[in-house]
């Protein structure tokens, strides 16, 4: 072979290598650059606490969490109401926003208990994710400890965020039943879709195969927040028994209303399933 041609041809594989160098570590750079946002900061770009939309009054509640801190919540009961719903609300609403859909579900017949996280509402504290879990476990306690209801008449419902903190009650105390709205599989796999780092935040997928109660998912087929296909795989790998809605011309935030009646008739589709689950 000629000198020049196999000088040209050692430059040309040279330079591949090199590129391909560069090429590997614009890609560790860019990982590296993620893992660390994701480590430090994930939290401080999930919860986004609005101006709080109410004032204490004699109907807010205020429920010690376990770090002491006092969280607001507002408890609508019903006379001889069966089933108990343990609201989790999402990111950026308070209390004092969902009391017209509280109102409303307490209307369908079931007592409602629902609270604001540390920071949200005239809760005091911080938002976090241990916070958050606590604080629902702090919601769970009072209806157990002070309003005698037994854990096998409280459903824990959550709504995009709240989600995580209904499944993670879920996976560790005994309900009733669990319903997840507009749900995410885990914080991270909201941008990346795949799971790129080795920790992450509010892993539903990983516990909701921990669940023994009944399940119920609902989800909006128009979701651009949280896509259909986290409802879908949340609902794939929950345990029986399970039931799902997927809400033709719901986003993330109008499933509710979106769903209308049909909503009214999955919660006491749920129900049923429970009853048959349930001594009486």
């Amino acid at each position: 072979m000629e000198k020049s041609k196999l000088k040209r041809l050692l430059i040309g594989e040279h330079t591949l290598k090199r590129l391909i160098r560069v090429v590997f570590c614009l890609l560790g750079g860019a990982y590296l650059s993620l893992f660390c946002y994701a480590y430090f900061f994930t939290e401080k770009t999930i919860f986004h606490p609005p101006a709080s939309s109410y004032r204490d009054t004699d109907r807010i509640l205020k429920l010690a969490a376990a770090d002491g801190i006092r969280i607001s919540a507002v408890y609508l009961p019903t006379a001889h109401a069966r089933y108990t719903l343990l609201y989790s609300h999402g990111n950026g609403e308070d209390i004092g926003q969902l009391l017209p859909m509280l109102t409303k579900l307490n209307g369908m017949g079931y007592s409602v208990l629902a609270y604001d996280y540390h920071g949200y509402g005239t809760s005091l504290g911080t938002p976090s994710e241990a916070n958050a879990y606590a604080d629902e476990e702090a919601a769970y306690d009072y209806l157990i400890k002070m309003r005698g209801i037994p854990a096998n008449r409280i459903l824990a419902i959550g709504h995009s965020l709240g989600s995580a903190m209904a499944v993670d009650l879920a996976a560790r105390r005994p309900l009733g039943g669990l319903i997840v709205d507009s749900a995410f599989t885990s914080a991270d796999r909201i941008v990346t879709k795949i799971p790129l780092l080795p920790f992450d935040k509010f892993q539903n997928l990983t516990k909701v195969s921990r669940i023994h109660c009944p399940v119920l998912v609902l989800h909006g087929k128009e979701d651009s927040v949280v896509p259909l296909w986290h409802g879908q795989m949340l609902f794939a790998e929950a345990n029986e028994p399970k039931r799902a809605l997927w809400v033709e011309g719901a986003g993330h935030n109008d499933l509710f209303d979106t769903a209308g009646p049909l909503y009214a008739k999955a919660l006491k589709d749920f129900v049923a399933l429970i009853e048959t689950q349930t001594p009486r």
